[in-house]
């Protein structure tokens, strides 16, 4: 139960509503107690021939009347109880969706979505299910226990202790059979997220999967996935399936016992025929602590399961954070940069791509990062707005090391549009004032003028108010990459970054985003990375990166001078663009 302790303040925020909720359980379990002494005196009463019609209707009336009143007070605890874990459910999945929102990008990705959405779904739902249902099923098991032996035992001790012999062996089989439960189910949900994940990703891709005609594979994966999670549920319930059967077959057993016992008791005396009924109703009564132990073995084993799996998440650190004495950044930033002595590589077992980069960057000034694919050039700029961090080295601006600004302070002064362009299921108005909610109308339509995507937005039906679908599903892969531009341009950001930022657009239209660009760039520092060197020729400075080092710095002029790297590369995107125009 170690598991459940991360909801300890939840219990204390609603102990009030759990305390009358649980009150008014014991009151409806209480009553039900009550029943089984009423048809004794009736039973006695019509064996004596004491009790007239008069008197059972008496008695029937007090049944009635206690019915009514556990009728009421079930409401209530359903309410109370059953009302909280919904609450706590809340709470939960708030709290774990926040979580995310902390967790460094390295986290996601080696992690797999469709993992997250079932923990986010399917486990939290599990945790609920046991402090719900659980709760109320275990406060029934002990008072009705209790309650029901100390009646039992009333009416007669002996009777009472052949009743429950069959108990220790419930009680050893719900200790293995508790532990075993408690594996399997776990398997289960990881095979539900494994689902799940199988799910996310084929829908995700699903364009790739039908260019490649590859839907058979796919759904074969599926169907193999799919079998995989019956296969762990049918082990879950071998073991639950058999459960069941024996808390019946003990069941049985005592009331097999209770009724030679007893009725030899009845004929020779020792209990009267009401005593017996009585006797027999609270063992009825007994039998569903019985069987509740069942239940609550499984679903705290389930809860208990799928809080472990939430807790793994809760428990993760975001590898990127802030320092104690981290500062807020206050006003806007000159945009001066320098990259001191950076190296970096993905993991221990893979080579570094960095290896020792020393680079500064003057305060609005606009640049462009250049080199062959693979060369680190989106690894370098993903350090200014701490998605990643180096493993040596260290990166100021405005002079004073990044670590020591607040993360979220310093990324609303970066403007970021990365190779990977993600729009939102929403309209294109909302995406692209997504940094800054409740701008102003005018402010999105100059944002989306200067990115070359304002005619083609009012081409549209709805114009700004189109809803994009999914990922922008319904846009072209130029025109998301134009939108994110127009999403950065509003954020008026005082270090803009485009990140290959036009690479689904033609040569032509690029350079015209760029020169419709230039007055914006004139007033922030720009980091411009492409593999179209013509597009950005006419900058004053160009990077090139090259085996994980600034191998030429110049601009355009001085690079073709140089005659190295730069000029080799220009030199083949001329002739490719030659006979493309040829063709």
């Amino acid at each position: 139960m170690r598991n459940f302790a991360i909801l300890k303040k939840y219990f204390l925020r609603y102990k009030y509503r759990i305390l009358l909720g649980l009150v008014a359980l014991i009151i409806v379990d209480g009553l039900q107690l009550v029943i089984p002494r009423i048809l004794k005196y009736a039973v006695d009463g019509i064996n004596t021939g004491k009790l007239a019609t008069f008197g059972l209707f008496k008695f029937g009336v007090f049944i009635v009347s206690i019915a009514v009143v556990i009728a009421i007070f079930r409401f209530f605890w359903r309410y109370f109880v059953i009302g909280t874990s919904l609450k706590i459910q809340e709470h939960l999945r708030n709290r774990f969706f926040s979580h995310l929102q902390g967790l460094s990008f390295s986290y996601f990705n080696n992690t797999k979505t469709g993992e997250l959405m079932a923990l986010a779904t399917n486990d939290i739902l599990a945790v609920r299910r046991a402090i719900g249902p659980g709760i109320v099923i275990l406060t029934d098991t002990i008072f009705l226990t209790i309650a029901s032996l100390i009646m039992m035992f009333k009416i007669n001790i002996i009777l009472t202790f052949y009743a429950l012999i069959p108990l220790p062996l419930l009680s050893i089989s719900t200790f293995f059979i508790g532990r075993a439960l408690h594996i399997r189910f776990r398997n289960v949900q990881a095979a539900f997220a494994k689902l799940t994940d199988r799910v996310q990703e084929n829908l995700a891709g699903i364009r790739v999967v039908k260019a490649f005609v590859q839907e058979s594979f796919e759904i074969y994966n599926f169907k193999k996935q799919n079998q995989f999670f019956v296969d762990e549920n049918m082990r879950l319930v071998k073991i639950w399936g058999g459960f069941f059967p024996l808390l019946t077959l003990l069941a049985g057993a005592s009331t097999a016992i209770v009724l030679f016992w007893g009725g030899r008791q009845v004929i020779m005396n020792i209990i009267t025929l009401g005593d017996f009924v009585a006797f027999t109703s609270y063992l009825a009564i007994l039998t569903w602590p019985m069987m509740g132990i069942g239940f609550v073995v499984n679903i705290l084993q389930r809860g208990s399961a799928s809080m472990g799996r939430v807790n793994k998440v809760l428990n993760t650190k975001p590898e990127i954070k802030n320092l104690p004495d981290a500062v807020n950044v206050t006003g806007k930033l000159r945009g001066e940069i320098e990259f001191k002595d950076i190296y970096f590589r993905y993991s221990k077992e893979l080579p570094y791509v960095l290896k020792g980069v020393n680079l500064k960057i003057a305060g609005k000034e606009q640049i462009a990062i250049v080199g062959r694919i693979g060369e680190g050039k989106s690894t370098l700029v993903n350090f200014i707005p701490r998605v990643i961090e180096p493993v040596t080295g260290e990166v100021f601006i405005d002079g004073r090391n990044i670590r020591n600004y607040k993360i979220a302070s310093l990324r609303k002064r970066i403007g970021f549009v990365p190779q990977d362009t993600f729009l939102f299921s929403m309209s294109l108005k909302e995406n692209i004032a997504f940094g800054v909610p409740n701008t102003p109308m005018e402010k999105i339509i100059e944002a989306s003028k200067i990115a070359q995507i304002y005619d083609e937005i009012m081409e549209l039906p709805s114009k700004f108010d189109t809803e994009i679908g999914e990922r922008g599903v319904s846009l072209s892969g130029g025109q998301k990459q134009r939108v994110a531009i127009a999403r950065a341009i509003i954020f008026d950001p005082d270090i803009l970054i485009l990140d290959d930022a036009l690479s689904s657009v033609d040569t032509e239209t690029e350079e015209k985003i760029i020169n419709a660009l230039l007055p914006v760039m004139e007033k922030r520092t720009t980091i411009i990375i492409t593999h179209r060197i013509s597009s950005v020729k006419n900058l004053k400075r160009i990077i090139v990166l090259d085996n994980g080092i600034v191998k030429e710095d110049g601009n355009h002029k001085q690079l073709m001078q140089l005659g190295g790297i730069y000029k080799n590369l220009y030199e083949k995107q001329l002739l490719k663009e030659k006979l493309e125009r040829a063709n």
